[in-house]
């Protein structure tokens, strides 16, 4: 692995510089965008989301925390690659912490990740103990009693990833690109399911602090009945974490799944009193 391209910038926010660089893998080139003061944070993006997504979130964050954010694989700036699966993006994960994270900050990140994201932070985090100092799950890593997609027909779940995929057509060739193809997106959400209802194999031994920051209207406000159980669902599964974990705070957000983009600074302002300097010694 190698670093290269460092540019300076300054994010959407326009608060705080920010390094652009690259990690390069042999099968992709990892974006990375490193801005800000104070302990250092890791926000890792969602199956659906970029660092150009998340730059409010990122820019209110960066006046409290040294905030290291990148795109994964076929998202935002970074490369098309042939292989689009979970353990290819934790890999990416991975190569950015191995990196970046060795030597460069002063103490353990904490980890923060969005929907997919989070899924990601959790699983490095279990696997390498001592990395990060806490974790964020913004309205990801959900140990779903049940699978999100129970009840969706195969049919079913195609057209709805090629809906996700003809809207996000209209984004290609920007920062919020997403490349994957329609067979990708329903490989990933299935296999992102079935991980989610055996995450509690991962959360026993975990003893990290964990801040959950999860929405009430994740499936959409709908009032149908499929859409009901989702959400019902969604917070069983946060439900379920909490028993798994004592040492973890559930917060609830009156929004949907894009949370991120539409309570950035809210969502910032709980990260800064869940792990902030103030917190620093229940953290």
């Amino acid at each position: 692995m190698d670093t290269e391209g460092h540019t300076a910038g300054q994010d959407d926010s326009g608060a705080e510089p920010v390094r652009r660089f690259a990690v390069v893998r042999e099968e992709a080139t990892i974006a990375v965008s490193r801005g800000g003061r104070g302990r250092p944070l890791v926000l890792c993006p969602g199956l659906f989301s970029t660092q150009a997504d998340l730059a409010g979130l990122a820019g209110a964050l960066r006046a409290h925390f040294d905030v290291l954010t990148f795109d994964l694989r076929g998202h935002g700036r970074s490369s098309g690659a042939q292989r689009y699966r979970f353990a290819s993006f934790l890999a990416d994960l991975e190569a950015v912490m191995s990196e970046l994270g060795r030597g460069s900050f002063p103490s353990a990140p904490v980890m923060a990740g969005h929907s997919m994201g989070a899924d990601l932070v959790l699983h490095y985090a279990a696997a390498h103990p001592g990395a990060a100092a806490g974790l964020v799950l913004l309205d990801g890593a959900n140990p779903l009693p049940e699978p999100f997609l129970s009840g969706i027909e195969p049919a079913e779940l195609r057209a709805m990833a090629e809906g996700m995929q003809a809207a996000l057509a209209e984004v290609r060739g920007t920062e919020r690109q997403v490349l994957l193809d329609v067979d990708d997106f329903v490989e990933l959400n299935v296999e992102i399911d079935r991980l989610r209802v055996r995450l509690p194999d991962r959360l026993r031994g975990l003893e990290l602090p964990v801040h959950v920051i999860a929405s009430t209207a994740m499936a959409g406000r709908g009032d149908d009945d499929q859409t009901r159980w989702r959400n019902a669902n969604w917070r069983a599964g946060f439900e379920r974490l909490g028993a798994e974990l004592p040492q973890a705070e559930v917060t609830w957000l009156d929004a949907d799944h894009g949370l991120v983009v539409t309570h950035a600074d809210r969502i910032a302002e709980m990260i800064l009193e869940a792990f902030g300097p103030d917190a620093r010694a229940g953290a």
